[in-house]
């Protein structure tokens, strides 16, 4: 099935917490080595979702763990319900030690979420969720 979903860069923002790619129906962050994220620290990102996604567009987060960082997965209960147009979550871990606590993060999330070993793949399973909604 080809997508038929848009996977031109839409903006890329350098931001001090990480690199954030913004998609017509998903953003991938690639959060810097050793940054540790709570709902305050993400405000930046959270207000940069509201510019593109507003309350309407459906899109899905993918968390692209190239580097080694701390996250309070209770701040998922603040920022999920901001974004009621997020259809779920992917996660790419390289390593055992990134996957357990993806796993872990799931209990935090009222939505879908996949853990990939693989971006391509994890971008694929997004497009399949925004074309099924």
């Amino acid at each position: 099935m080809t997508s038929q979903l848009n996977r031109t860069l839409i903006k890329r923002y350098q931001l001090t917490i990480g690199t954030f790619y913004f998609y017509e129906n998903y953003v991938i962050s690639e959060v810097n080595e050793g940054i540790a994220l709570s709902f305050e620290t993400l405000q930046e990102v959270i207000q940069l979702g509201k510019e593109h996604y507003g309350k309407h567009t459906p899109f899905v987060f993918i968390s692209n763990r190239v580097n080694s960082y701390s996250f309070n997965p209770t701040s998922h209960f603040k920022t999920v319900p901001m974004f009621p147009n997020v259809k779920g979550f992917a996660v790419v871990a390289y390593d055992s030690i990134n996957r357990e606590i993806a796993e872990m993060e799931q209990s935090f999330v009222h939505k879908p979420v996949h853990i990939f070993d693989d971006l391509s793949d994890a971008i694929t399973w997004a497009e399949k969720l925004i074309i099924a909604d």
